[in-house]
């Protein structure tokens, strides 16, 4: 293959949008799209997108969080993440910000790993994932809300989290694409 595989933007004309609900964090919208010889009609969410993090100590442990998610009805694993619902912040800001926010942490050294389309069938979110190292904890701790009140955090190895993925015992999509690509990024780092 002479050109590496990328997605292909393409500009496909919207003839008609409706906001069908307008929510708190995310909208619903139904687009009638011109389509090659035909017309479309497709609902998604609309999405402001996502930075997350995966930090790894110097012991290549990950911090995971666990917190209730009302629509899948679990408190499942993740990583630290939040949304890109700051003006003007980047996604590293955005990503620095929710390390403190939701695990009372900085990182000295941070590097981009991936970016994911989370359900491109459904929505438009985009989430751009970190890896963050030379962790160190925040002297004053952030207060918690809602499901972050009762936040559990666990430092574990990450070749025993990816593990877990593997196994299907973790299935948070971002966490799953954040330590694969970080075990793997470390894997040929460790071989360079």
């Amino acid at each position: 293959m002479s050109n590496p595989l990328r997605d292909q933007p393409v500009d496909a004309e919207v003839v008609d949008s409706d906001l069908v609900y307008e929510g708190r964090v995310w909208d619903v919208r139904s687009d009638t799209v011109a389509y090659g010889e035909t017309t479309i009609v497709r609902q998604y969410v609309e999405h402001p997108g996502a930075a997350a993090v995966v930090a790894i100590d110097d012991d290549q442990r990950v911090l995971l969080i666990q917190q209730y998610r009302h629509p899948i009805r679990h408190r499942d694993w993740e990583i630290p993440a939040g949304l890109l619902d700051v003006a003007g912040e980047s996604p590293l800001e955005t990503a620095q910000r929710e390390l403190a926010e939701e695990v009372d942490l900085r990182a000295e050294d941070w590097s981009e790993l991936v970016s994911i389309f989370t359900t491109p069938g459904g929505n438009d979110e985009v989430v751009h994932l970190f890896l963050a190292r030379g962790l160190s904890a925040l002297e004053v701790a952030h207060p918690r809300e809602d499901e972050e009140a009762d936040i559990r955090l666990e430092w574990v190895a990450l070749e025993d989290a990816v593990t877990a993925v593997l196994d299907g015992r973790m299935r948070n999509g971002i966490l799953a694409v954040g330590l694969l690509a970080a075990a793997e990024r470390l894997r040929r780092a460790s071989r360079s």
